[in-house]
């Protein structure tokens, strides 16, 4: 009687729930849909903090870059509601939503390519 023979399981395809590629690209998506539907920003920010520092190498670098998009862009939010009192406010909301919109794009671009991203940790683009 021959045993029957097992093939190694081929790589299982990276899972949007996993640090990786695919979570990264998520990340950024639902930080776009947040302009939509700002409830997906939130669920993005979780999966950032959930999968920083599990990834390693060029992915990491996103999951810092992300964060930071979120945060930074929280606080200019922030920033921009109370001057909006004053018209340099609205201006501000504009400038931001820009901001976090580039980032994104850069965010997507760089993971799709697998790049790192240069600097995560600058308050530019």
């Amino acid at each position: 009687m021959t045993e029957p023979t097992t093939t190694p399981d081929p790589r299982r395809p990276d899972s949007w729930l996993e640090p990786g590629k695919l979570n990264v690209q998520l990340i950024y998506v639902l930080y776009l849909l947040g302009f939509l539907i700002g409830i997906s920003s939130l669920v993005g920010i979780v999966f950032a903090h959930l999968n920083r520092g599990k990834a390693g190498g060029w992915v990491e670098t996103h999951y810092t870059y992300a964060l930071r998009t979120f945060w930074i862009g929280l606080l200019y939010g922030l920033v921009s509601v109370i001057l909006s009192l004053a018209v340099v406010g609205v201006l501000l909301a504009v400038a931001t939503i820009v901001w976090v919109v580039v980032r994104c794009i850069i965010g997507l671009q760089k993971a799709s390519a697998g790049e790192a991203i240069a600097k995560p940790e600058t308050w530019w683009v």
